[in-house]
């Protein structure tokens, strides 16, 4: 399954937050899904409900873990990160967020969180 592909299912499985922890805990990785995830690593780095689709849907086999870092980016915009925070946590150089951002056709805002959001990063 492509990349791109395996992020739509995996963001409609997990949810965007599920994806972000999935993808900074195993971004670029293969990842072996078990059919019980009760419990185990799986279930501490996204939450049990969410290790639960996961095995749903892919247990028993491996999965490469998308780097999601688009997604990932907007997250971390919306929590209120700067370019400079943003690029140490995606392993990318400021520049390259720029470019990133600028690529998105819905760019986010610096300052632009939505105040609905939580503090996930605390």
């Amino acid at each position: 399954m492509s990349e791109p592909r395996l992020s739509a299912v995996l963001f409609d499985l997990l949810g965007a937050e599920g994806l972000v922890r999935l993808a900074e805990h195993k971004g670029g990785r293969r990842l072996f899904v078990p059919k019980t995830p009760d419990g185990g690593a799986l279930a501490g780095t996204i939450g049990q409900e969410a290790a639960r689709s996961l095995a749903r849907r892919y247990g028993g086999d491996y999965i490469r873990v998308p780097l999601a870092r688009e997604l990932r980016a907007r997250h971390y915009r919306a929590a209120g990160a700067s370019n400079a925070e943003i690029a140490r946590r995606l392993g990318m150089s400021e520049s390259g967020v720029d470019r990133l951002f600028n690529a998105m056709p819905n760019k986010p805002v610096k300052g632009s969180r939505d105040p609905r959001q939580g503090d996930l990063f605390l």
